[in-house]
């Protein structure tokens, strides 16, 4: 580790035990003030310390945020595990778990499929956020406003002839998947590779994460991985509910 990281992160600790300020700072790291201002100034650029009206500087809401919500992607790809392994089990296909981080929607789980048409998708890859399933399920949960700023903000790659072609088209699908609550990936990313998902909410009904069943169409038909659909979302409703700590279905 650099020295410059090494120092700048060890700021964090000191500020866990309440606000200093910038002498203190510099003490403690065995720096001079101009080198601990730098550091402090780079971390208050990315919200992770604030400084306060009397100068001195505590740790920012940032930090909580990202602490947040690497515990709640921590929490449900754990509850959710034995969740996919089992649904993987019933069906033979290639299961995923994804949530939204950012800008991006992150693939945070998998389970391969059975057969031996394996999908080239990984734990900790983005997904193709214009036709993924599980992209739109959580997209689709975003606010109007938010979700319209969002669609009118992406690129609109034309992966296959069924990809879809611009935001107006995105905005559109969202809307019916926040509707019916479940999404599709009919050969939009890959033409051979047809996807089924489902929503899993927290506590408040938002969408925290989703989970899919993908299977290449030589393995099985479209009519066939639709029709695991009622599956992926008992599943996915079984993880909320325990994600969520809502006693389980009578």
């Amino acid at each position: 580790m650099s020295q410059t990281v090494d120092r700048a992160l060890s700021i964090l600790p000191l500020l866990a035990q309440g606000p200093a300020d910038l002498g203190q700072v510099a003490e403690r790291l065995g720096v001079h003030k101009s080198t601990a201002l730098r550091l402090l100034r780079t971390l208050h650029a990315h919200g992770l310390v604030h400084r306060q009206q009397d100068q001195r500087y505590r740790l920012g809401a940032r930090l909580f945020a990202l602490a947040q919500e690497a515990v709640e992607s921590l929490d449900v790809r754990e509850i959710a595990h034995p969740h996919l392994v089992r649904l993987g089990e019933r069906t033979g296909h290639t299961v995923h778990l994804a949530v939204r981080e950012e800008g991006e929607v992150l693939y945070i789980d998998k389970v391969e499929s059975r057969y031996p048409v394996r999908m080239y998708s990984r734990i900790g890859k983005p997904v193709a956020i214009t036709v993924a399933a599980v992209a739109k399920l959580l997209l689709a949960d975003l606010p109007e406003p938010e979700r319209r700023s969002f669609a009118e903000r992406l690129d609109y790659p034309a992966y296959t002839p069924r990809s879809t072609p611009d935001a107006a088209a995105f905005l559109k699908e969202l809307a019916t998947v926040r509707a019916q609550g479940w999404a599709t990936d009919l050969g939009g990313h890959e033409e051979s590779i047809n996807c089924v998902a489902a929503p899993i909410r927290g506590a408040d009904g938002r969408v925290v994460a989703a989970m899919s069943v993908s299977a290449p169409n030589v393995v099985i038909g479209t009519e066939e991985l639709l029709a695991l659909l009622p599956l992926v979302r008992r599943t996915a409703e079984a993880v909320s509910r325990e994600y969520s700590g809502a006693p389980p279905a009578a």
